[in-house]
């Protein structure tokens, strides 16, 4: 499956055939779900589910959805293939604690290496593009090795730097030349920061591209949100956006012009639902559901992943007709009503993200007496400016998102024991200390 379309890509097809396409995939993704997967077996069954009246993207509506805590509570019956075939573990935390496994067979890693192909040429990258990957290829994380195998497929050269160290990121780009980075987007201030004080011509550098990954760069209107235009105010490069996650193994990448996220239809089916649980009409805001197509070892069927975005349809202009997804709102979980207004917390983010002097923060969330939510956001200071810091920052998220949090002046070594848990793989900027 994975070796073809390349010169006949699915996404160019008319939408008509790009449905045709996944209904027959789902088809078959039922099919195997129903003789291989414990867990969807006994889904079937309890819920007297007949897979053959399944026959169209719509149908999927009968069907329940799978959710992070099913895949916690039961995550051995999810496994569909025997264990021995399994030749890669990852694991993703989870709300209620215990990390959710996902094993890969060979055929999910080449499935793996397809998606990270195609979305790498989406984001304009070629064979003999060098790529430096700011990313870490350890701590069970599978978004750094589907990297790896992607660029490998493609025939890009591969630089494994790993995250952090500007110094070490730096040399590496003197030394190597990479036309290409990939990196969390606010790494690139620190990159910027560190090569202005250290008198590195980085306008000049090798690098035209850079790819982005676990952050937003642009708006909902697609134009690029305070963290985007920092960085291109600042060093002119291109500036591509990722959404992926470990339980749909795929990767949504925009393309030259900027316009969401492309799917790519072989491996993935993406409803967009509403609090109802139904879908919403196309380019309204909604749940991302996904049934991942062509997974070996835990395929996952109407999976709800939390996440908040609407469906683009129209042709894009770089001339796929898959349907593209807008940048996330949030989380639906992490969803703030603040003094009457609601948010996420990367709207929080984008202001503090692009405060000179905020060296790092963690936003906290708790229930008032009241039943409303307090919003406290504690800031280590890169230095100590000649005003009112919680005035001014006060004023411009009023300006932003309309209302101001409480602010926390702390120092920057106890704000980042916060943000770097011993554990982690990410930085945690967003603690949620309700009770749910």
């Amino acid at each position: 499956m994975f070796n073809v379309m390349i010169d006949n890509d699915i996404e160019y097809k008319s939408i008509e055939e790009i449905k045709a396409f996944q209904e027959q995939s789902l088809h078959e993704a039922l099919k195997y779900l129903e003789a291989n997967s414990p867990y969807y077996q006994r889904m079937f069954k309890s819920y007297g589910i007949n897979i053959e009246k399944i026959r169209h993207i719509e149908d999927l509506v009968k069907i329940p959805f799978t959710e992070k805590k099913d895949l916690q509570l039961f995550n051995d019956e999810f496994l569909c293939c025997p264990k021995h075939k399994i030749i890669d573990y990852i694991t993703t935390s989870g709300t209620l604690g215990d990390p959710v496994t996902f094993g890969c067979t060979e055929k999910d890693l080449q499935r793996l290496a397809y998606n990270e192909k195609k979305s790498f040429e989406c984001a304009g990258v070629k064979p003999g593009d060098i790529v430096q990957l700011m990313t870490t290829l350890d701590k069970r994380f599978m978004a750094g090795l589907a990297y790896f195998l992607g660029l490998r497929e493609l025939g890009a050269g591969v630089i494994r730097v790993g995250n952090g160290i500007p110094e070490l990121q730096w040399d590496t780009i003197r030394r190597i030349k990479p036309d290409t980075i990939m990196c969390v987007p606010s790494f690139i201030l620190k990159l910027i920061q560190y090569a202005e004080d250290h008198n590195i011509d980085y306008k000049n550098s090798s690098i035209r591209r850079i790819i982005g990954i676990g952050e937003g760069l642009r708006d909902q209107d697609f134009n690029l949100n305070l963290l985007g235009r920092k960085i291109k105010e600042k060093w002119d490069v291109q500036l591509f956006a990722t959404y992926s996650s470990t339980e749909m193994g795929a990767t949504f990448s925009e393309c030259e012009f900027g316009m969401g996220g492309h799917v790519h239809p072989e491996l993935i089916i993406v409803e967009i639902i509403g609090d109802d649980g139904l879908p919403v009409p196309d380019g309204q805001q909604g749940e991302i559901v996904i049934t991942t197509l062509g997974v070996e070892a835990m395929p996952l069927l109407r999976f709800r992943t939390g996440d908040i975005a609407s469906k683009i349809v129209e042709q894009c202009r770089c001339g796929r007709n898959s349907y593209r997804l807008t940048p996330l709102v949030g989380r639906k979980n992490n969803m703030i009503k603040l003094k009457g207004t609601t948010l996420y917390p990367p709207a929080i983010n984008d202001v503090l993200d692009n405060t000179d002097y905020v060296e790092n923060y963690v936003i906290e969330v708790r229930q008032s007496e009241a039943g409303t939510d307090d919003v406290v956001v504690k800031i280590g200071l890169k230095h100590q400016p000649d005003f009112d810091v919680v005035k001014e920052l006060k004023d411009s998220f009023r300006s932003r998102i309309r209302v101001a949090p409480q602010i926390e002046i702390h120092s920057v070594e106890e704000i980042q024991k916060i943000n770097y848990p011993a554990k982690s793989r990410k930085p945690i900027k967003f603690i949620d200390l309700r009770n749910k």
